[in-house]
């Protein structure tokens, strides 16, 4: 496949991220023995995405008060729920970005509980945080990440009495980077083909929901956007009919991607209605990967890892088809503004 080292992935994925589990655990552990009044999942860009699958996720299966917050808003809002007795997640790949590294410093000095993922070490959020996890790699950063998050996540709410599937859970969690890797094998003609079609359209509709949201809006955001400088809109299948559906004609590239979770009525919705107006409509659907060994029951989670990692390979050959390197910026960190 194009860019993508089978090997590497499983050392970085596979072997070094599953490794983390036993820190997670004592650092979830230590926290909930204190105590704690609430999470907040708090990122920029593609990192508040990242945290999108996981507030709702403990929004519709825990009690636990959980907020996402947009890094640079957060400081200025003054949230209310927040206090030195919240716990605050933040993730970043390089370990600088400005807007992160400074509500963690916000975080630290309200006394709050900090916990960073981070992929470069020695860098400002990793000094920061009170517990960094740093994975030492920016390949496959998000797949790891996502891994994390997961294990974070789901271990504060077995500590909170909610998840009893916990030790099942993260025995399947350990086959997923394998699931990953048997997705994009499947998918990587088609995200060819994709960008093959696509080389030259100039706007993309994106529609997600529940814990796919996340990634519907980091896709059209910050690679359709900010890597391929292609007009795109991201749209939650629960808002597209009050607005958005009017701007749907027949050749408007609408793509779809449908998890499992119980929001996939909403997209069965979308994808009945564009059906019959558009000719360009993509759909990546998590229910056409086997996950190996995943149970029905977590299927729903591990869809935000599939998902993410097929629309990689549509990035992959969208710079080779467009000639247009992913790390090409105008402005981004080129420019002080």
């Amino acid at each position: 496949m194009l860019k993508f080292d089978e090997g590497l992935f499983l050392d970085l994925v596979e072997k070094e991220g599953l490794a983390f589990r036993g820190q997670i655990e004592e650092i979830v552990d230590g926290i909930t023995k204190r105590g704690y009044s609430n999470i907040f999942l708090i990122g920029a860009g593609g990192t508040i995405a990242m945290m999108y699958p996981y507030e709702y996720i403990l929004k519709s299966n825990s009690t636990i008060d959980v907020h996402a917050e947009i890094a640079a808003e957060f400081m200025v809002m003054n949230h209310k729920h927040f206090s030195k007795d919240s716990v605050c997640i933040f993730t970043s790949v390089s370990g600088t970005t400005q807007e992160t590294v400074a509500a963690a410093e916000y975080c630290k000095e309200k006394g709050a509980t900090t916990i960073a993922l981070v992929a470069e070490p020695n860098t400002p959020l990793t000094q920061i945080a009170d517990y960094c996890i740093t994975t030492g790699s920016e390949t496959h950063s998000f797949d790891n990440f996502f891994m994390l998050l997961y294990m974070l996540v789901f271990r504060f709410m077995y500590n909170n009495d909610e998840f009893p599937q916990y030790e099942q859970f993260t025995k399947e969690v350990s086959l997923l980077p394998r699931a990953i890797l048997d997705a994009v094998k499947s998918f990587d003609k088609k995200a060819e083909e994709f960008a093959i079609t696509h080389k030259d359209t100039d706007y993309h509709m994106m529609v997600g929901s529940g814990n796919l949201w996340g990634n519907t809006y980091s896709y059209a955001m910050c690679i359709l956007e900010e890597m391929q400088w292609i007009q795109a809109k991201s749209i939650h299948a629960a808002e597209f009919f009050h607005g958005t559906l009017e701007l749907v004609v027949e050749d408007t590239s609408v793509i779809l991607l449908k998890g499992e979770d119980e929001t996939r009525p909403l997209m069965d919705r979308v994808e009945r209605f564009v059906e019959k107006i558009s000719k360009k409509i993509t759909v990546i659907d998590t229910k056409s990967f086997e996950m190996d060994g995943i149970s029905e029951e977590f299927r729903k989670h591990f869809s935000i890892s599939i998902n993410w990692a097929v629309l990689s390979r549509i990035s992959v050959y969208l710079e080779r088809e467009r000639n247009h390197p992913l790390t090409l910026r105008r402005y981004y960190r080129q420019m002080e503004y």
